[in-house]
């Protein structure tokens, strides 16, 4: 296992097409849930208990070598929202780009063969951890903390905020980071025994209904 892989896997400069994507905070912004620095911690806090811990269970049981479509399939059950399931898998779909360029193997194609259109992004992102020789730990790492630094990131732009405050956000969160990941894991060593009904299938309402109003906007800076 290469630990500078993992570094190169959670880059925002990685090109993975994240930065076009706010995680649910542009819709937050605009319906006045998201103000400053206070409601962004809450708001990224409540995204990594739900949306973060679903993503880094499915990214560390792909990790892992569980068949990567009957994860899909268990993430598409995960997301009621049809804008939410089209924008996880466009994340997908240019992450397994990236993925296929910087560490090629046999199941990255199989995959993209399977899904040309994209499978979901936390699919993709395990067997990309897995195909860097990474295993599930570091794989639920990159899909939990993307679902915090995503909002964080693009709040920074929505509202004008300091950047070092929404840094501090993140930083402050890594406890519960730490712990969401050690859930998610937990969840995905149980799959090959249990099947996918074992992953955490934790709702977020609010974010799935903001984001079918988000989709129908006639302008916006984020694609979700």
């Amino acid at each position: 296992m290469s630990r500078a892989a993992l570094l190169v896997l959670a880059d925002g400069r990685f090109p993975a097409g994240g930065h076009a994507h706010s995680g649910g905070a542009e819709a937050a912004v605009r319906a006045g849930r998201i103000t400053g620095v206070a409601d962004l911690a809450d708001f990224c806090r409540g995204r990594l208990h739900t949306a973060g811990l679903v993503a880094a269970a499915l990214a560390g049981a792909a990790a892992l070598g569980r068949d990567p479509v009957e994860l899909d399939a268990a993430a598409d059950a995960r997301t009621p929202s049809p804008a939410l399931r089209l924008a996880a898998r466009k994340l997908g779909r240019q992450l397994m780009r990236a993925a296929r360029a910087t560490w090629p193997v046999p199941e990255l194609d199989a995959l993209a063969r399977e899904f040309p259109k994209g499978a979901h992004q936390p699919v993709v992102l395990g067997l990309t951890a897995r195909a860097a020789g990474l295993g599930p730990e570091e794989a639920a790492y990159c899909a939990a903390y993307e679902s915090v630094s995503g909002p964080a990131t693009a709040t920074v732009r929505l509202l004008s905020l300091d950047p070092f405050d929404a840094t501090a956000v993140l930083a402050r969160l890594a406890p519960e980071l730490d712990q969401v990941v050690e859930r998610a894991v937990a969840a995905a060593r149980r799959v090959a025994a249990e099947g996918v009904d074992a992953l955490p299938a934790c709702s977020a309402p609010l974010l799935e209904i903001a984001a079918e109003a988000h989709a129908a906007w006639p302008v916006r800076l984020f694609a979700s």
